[in-house]
């Protein structure tokens, strides 16, 4: 296919088109993803919702979402939801841990040359939304608070979460971030070693594990300074279920089935 991205001149330069003057607001950005648009991606979009177009309209969702902290920082989101329709969701599965190395890094970029910041992780995920025609899509953005995920978490999730139209049987919810529960567990901590990583003061650097074995998935306080709430309770140990609800520090996390599991 013809290469979506072109350089095109200033904005305020004489004959410029509208649609020239819309797409110059954008060109850093395609620039940047051109290589993998015009390589992995061009086999798979032919008409349909094109990855340079995600990756503009989540760098517009930023400017319109930004909150004002200070006089030099406003906070944006950083989780983020793309709804495809069930041909577009098809076609950008295989490609979608590609896409989100080629975006992650200019929604920073763009975000440190407007003073932005961000509440934690950049997450990207892509859900079907069969209501929605071929060629459309939807984004829900939201700012999440401080969690991160270890590289095992992450080597975890692409065995098993990023595979579209698998859902997880049990996830851990932290701030509206669902964090999938998989064998052989989650590392809870606020150190680098951690699987899950929360910036709470409250939390040890290695505070309690996540044990899951097949159907049994237990959680253990790991010697932490403030312990694990567990319903309400404080232990040492304890069963995790459907419903769960835990506290480590300041954090209140739940467990759950996602709806449709």
């Amino acid at each position: 296919m013809a290469p979506v991205l072109r350089k095109i001149e200033e904005l305020g330069h004489t004959g410029t088109s509208l649609k020239g003057a819309r797409m110059g607001l954008l060109d850093k950005i395609e620039q940047k993803i051109e290589g993998a648009v015009n390589g992995v991606f061009a086999r798979a979009f032919k008409g349909d919702v094109e990855p340079v177009e995600i990756a503009a309209r989540l760098q517009r969702e930023l400017d319109a979402r930004a909150t004002v902290l200070s006089r030099e920082k406003r906070l944006v989101p950083n989780h983020f939801v793309v709804g495809l329709s069930s041909r577009d969701h098809d076609r950008l599965a295989p490609y979608s841990k590609t896409l989100n190395a080629e975006i992650i890094p200019e929604l920073r970029e763009h975000a440190g040359e407007r003073r932005y910041v961000f509440n934690g992780p950049i997450v990207i995920e892509y859900e079907l939304d069969e209501t929605l025609p071929t060629g459309r899509f939807t984004v829900e953005s939201q700012a999440s608070a401080g969690v991160e995920r270890g590289q095992a978490a992450l080597d975890a999730d692409d065995d098993h979460t990023h595979v579209f139209g698998a859902t997880p049987r049990l996830v851990l919810e932290v701030n509206g971030v669902r964090h999938p529960l998989m064998a052989p567990g989650l590392l809870i901590g606020r150190g680098s070693e951690a699987d899950l990583r929360i910036n709470d003061p409250g939390i040890s650097r290695k505070h309690a594990m996540i044990h899951v074995s097949g159907p049994d998935i237990s959680i253990e306080d790991l010697g932490s300074t403030n312990g694990i709430t567990v319903n309400g309770q404080k232990c040492r140990q304890a069963q995790i279920t459907d419903g769960t609800r835990l506290e480590i520090g300041t954090t209140r996390m739940l467990v759950h089935a996602p709806v449709g599991s």
